[in-house]
């Protein structure tokens, strides 16, 4: 666009000029524009790297633990079972709090969510907590690098970004299927690179499902083991079966992506 504009006279520069406005408006949309201070942005993302650091100082992660869950066990059942809603809602906030701070508890809270409210409620409000999490932290890092980084990075992101940005719903699908990154790379990566909220929630969503069914299950059974004295650890919970049956729903997940390019490959008839 600028091109053509240098190239012509006076008169060819009223298009640039009427081009403008829109991308001001999705600047202004995003609240990540130049005028906006450095501070303001970065502040949403600093106060979650600040709660984590609180969380790991003060060694809250001792309260939260398995240990705990069944020193305090038949305490927790009974507010479950007299105030379930308000018990529910309760766990869900602590849950979304956990994954927005990056707090290094999200197994013992999913095991404990199976523990407590059995394996299909307790799957809900992990998915529910765990997506609203998420969506803070890429709120979060959008706020603070997303377009300030697209514009220092150059043409090279530029490019990563269309491809990402084509195939996006797909790729988070998959990293949320297959537990090879920490959750939070997960939810700060696609903030970098573009995604938008509504394909990022949903990918989110529905990606973390068959992982928290699988945790919210051991959870479901966790009664037995403290009533038998053994110590439980979370250690052998991916055991190769259910790592080969996420490996496996993650090759589903690809499929239309593969049959998208063989059917880009194939030579016009």
């Amino acid at each position: 666009m600028a091109g053509a504009c240098y190239g012509h006279g006076q008169k060819e520069r009223a298009p640039s000029m009427t081009a403008s406005p829109p991308r001001a408006a999705e600047t202004a949309r995003s609240g990540n524009g130049p005028g906006r201070p450095a501070w303001r942005r970065w502040l949403p993302l600093a106060l979650l790297v600040l709660g984590l650091a609180l969380f790991l100082g003060l060694r809250l992660d001792q309260y939260i633990s398995f240990a705990a869950l069944k020193q305090h066990r038949a305490l927790l059942m009974d507010l479950v079972d007299r105030h379930t809603a308000l018990t529910a809602l309760g766990f869900s906030l602590i849950y979304v709090v956990s994954v927005a701070f990056s707090l290094p508890i999200a197994t013992v809270l999913t095991i404990s969510a199976g523990f407590l409210f059995g394996q299909w409620l307790g799957t809900a409000l992990v998915v529910v907590g765990a997506t609203t999490g998420a969506t803070a932290v890429f709120l979060a890092a959008r706020s603070a690098f997303g377009d300030a980084l697209r514009r220092r990075a150059g043409p090279w992101l530029a490019k990563m970004q269309e491809g990402f940005r084509a195939n996006a719903f797909t790729y988070l699908i998959i990293l949320r299927l297959i537990p090879l990154f920490p959750f939070v790379v997960v939810n700060l990566v696609p903030a970098a690179l573009g995604m938008s909220l509504r394909h990022y929630v949903l990918a989110t969503l529905l990606g973390i499902v068959p992982g928290s069914f699988v945790f919210t299950s051991v959870g479901a059974g966790l009664g037995s083991v403290f009533d038998s004295g053994a110590e439980f650890t979370a250690k052998g919970v991916l055991t190769p079966q259910i790592i080969v049956a996420l490996v496996g729903l993650a090759c589903l997940a690809v499929l239309p992506l593969v049959y998208k390019k063989a059917r880009e490959r194939r030579p016009a008839r």
